[in-house]
């Protein structure tokens, strides 16, 4: 009885040396964190713009610095931003010379200074551009007895832009981003695109037309992120919070990567 014991309790130490061999060789995993941005240098492009003041300010400055500080202890190896490839490093370069302008992109302020802080030679620009058929839709609803539906969705976007702006007036940048990135959030956000495959019958979808160049343009996005991400590799994109909750998804249904979550990092 004693030798079947000693035979039994062998192999069970021989299956525990095989479990441990297999969790040490195996890969740390991959994580990206998704930062929803919005824009800091009132750009213009979007319908809808948040109102920023003038971040090159000492109080922003300062915010800034202590987002990046925080994001930092994620460890980050790569950094990747929504700006064309071919831009991102020639500006990134300049950047690390101290050559590049004073610059309130966010791009700049988050990006490159998260970049420069953990002392990556490249920040990625992932972003890929794409058509946005709008006017087909606006069309459709103004024929079809749909205009007051739609402009009351544009008047909730509007209104909400509006309250973001007054969010930034009144608070930090740290404060808003992390309003801006819970997971609730960006499905709200979202249900707007969603929304827009109401507008269309039969075979004239023009709102399938534009939510399927939406989804083309993110998925084209998170390709060019998975490609450029190692196995292990740890990343920080700051993309326009429009594109929050498809790149969220895309990441989360990526075999492999791990998404985490920027509130957990982002200074209150």
């Amino acid at each position: 009885m004693f030798a079947r014991l000693v035979v039994l309790f062998a192999a069970l130490m021989g299956v525990g040396d095989a479990t441990a061999q297999a969790a040490a060789s195996k890969p740390a995993p991959t994580r990206v964190m998704i930062v929803g941005t919005f824009h800091l240098d009132n750009p213009g492009r979007d319908v809808f713009n948040v109102q920023v003041d003038d971040v090159l300010l000492e109080q922003r400055q300062a915010e800034l610095a202590g987002i990046a500080t925080a994001l930092a202890k994620f460890e980050p190896t790569q950094v990747m931003v929504e700006w064309p490839e071919a831009t991102t490093d020639a500006q990134y370069a300049s950047f690390r010379a101290d050559e590049l302008p004073p610059s309130r992109n966010e791009v700049v302020q988050l990006g490159f200074r998260l970049a420069a802080l953990r002392k990556l030679d490249r920040v990625r620009g992932i972003d890929v551009g794409g058509e946005f058929p709008f006017d087909p839709v606006k069309a459709y609803a103004s024929s079809h007895g749909m205009a007051p539906r739609l402009d009351a969705a544009l008047a909730g976007a509007g209104k909400e832009v509006q309250a973001l702006s007054e969010r930034v007036r009144t608070g930090s940048i740290g404060s808003v981003l992390r309003y801006m990135n819970s997971p609730a959030r960006a499905l709200e956000n979202h249900g707007f695109y969603v929304d827009m495959l109401r507008y269309g019958d039969g075979d004239t979808q023009p709102g399938v037309r534009l939510v399927s160049a939406w989804y083309a343009r993110n998925l084209a996005i998170c390709a060019r992120l998975l490609q450029a991400l190692p196995e292990g590799g740890r990343a920080v994109v700051f993309f326009g919070e429009g594109h929050a909750y498809l790149l969220r998804q895309c990441v989360i249904e990526a075999p492999g990567v791990e998404l985490v979550e920027a509130n957990d990092y982002l200074p209150k």
